[in-house]
């Protein structure tokens, strides 16, 4: 099941994004944010069942918003493993615990909105990632119980500026750009996701750059929902992205900040598909 929230025109409302003969439909949900129908997810899903999509309204993707606004955005660095030789055990060099970083709120952007590339950001980089989305609170979570904890998945582009990465210990100012963290189109349930077994790729000009399974994480989703519920209380509607794979060796090596005018596509199967496109700062003519 697709949950979405999209610009009505009068505000935003939660929607199901219903397939049907002719392309998506939409189901209106209310206006109410999709945290709070997370515990409504079998009724809703009976009314998808029980109604004809052709009846609905088409789905317009221009209109869909960020599927949720959360408290926490907290994100994973090197949670996938690198190609090893033949013979060489994968798991080697995998370190204990996750590296844990966090996105601030400012950072969050839609679907549809393009991303300004700072005129003091020198290296803008992008990473495409599986964000777990929370559905109900989460303290002290046991890892055998941490699954039942997640209401869906959702594509996040944890854009970075690398310049400002490097300039000191702790990643936050390379992170935390205003709309360096574009998410969407939708949220699918839990319960038509396998998180470990999802292809992430990255397409930039055309080519992709990135091409990984998540079944070479190190840290699975259960693990690390366990893990932050340990000092943090996530809440409905909270996002845990799981980090991104390594660019292939092509794109490494022909690996150029982006600037106004790129665009890059995160696509993620069984999630969708997020695009975005990277502008120039207001004013800014280049």
């Amino acid at each position: 099941m697709r949950l979405a929230r999209i610009d009505g025109g009068a505000g935003e409302r939660s929607v199901a994004v219903v397939a049907g003969a002719t392309g998506d439909h939409v189901l209106d949900l209310g206006p109410r944010p999709l945290s709070e129908l997370f515990a409504e997810l079998d009724g809703i899903r009976d009314l998808i069942e029980t109604t004809d999509a052709e009846t609905l309204p088409t789905l317009d993707p221009s209109s869909l918003r960020a599927p949720v606004r959360p408290r926490i955005l907290a994100c994973l660095g090197y949670n996938y493993r690198g190609h090893v030789p033949d013979g060489v055990d994968p798991t080697t060099d995998d370190p204990a615990t996750p590296d844990v970083f966090v996105k601030t709120a400012n950072t969050l952007g839609g679907p549809n909105d393009p991303v300004v590339v700072p005129a003091v950001a020198d290296d803008v980089d992008y990473e495409g990632e599986v964000a777990v989305v929370i559905g109900r609170r989460a303290h002290a979570v046991p890892l055998a119980e941490a699954m039942s904890y997640v209401a869906g998945y959702t594509v996040l582009n944890d854009v970075s500026d690398r310049s400002w990465q490097r300039k000191q210990s702790q990643w936050a100012l390379g992170k935390c750009f205003d709309g360096f963290a574009p998410l969407g189109p939708w949220l699918v349930t839990a319960d038509e996701v396998d998180p470990q077994d999802l292809l992430v790729e990255v397409v930039r000009d055309g080519v992709v750059t990135v091409s990984q399974s998540t079944a070479t994480t190190i840290f699975s989703v259960a693990f690390v929902v366990h893990h932050l519920s340990q000092v943090m209380t996530l809440e409905p509607g909270d996002v845990v992205s799981t980090g991104t794979p390594q660019k292939l060796p092509d794109a490494q090596e022909a690996h150029r900040p982006l600037a106004p005018g790129d665009a890059v596509t995160v696509r993620i199967s069984g999630l969708g598909e997020l695009t975005t496109t990277f502008v120039a700062p207001p004013g800014d003519s280049a």
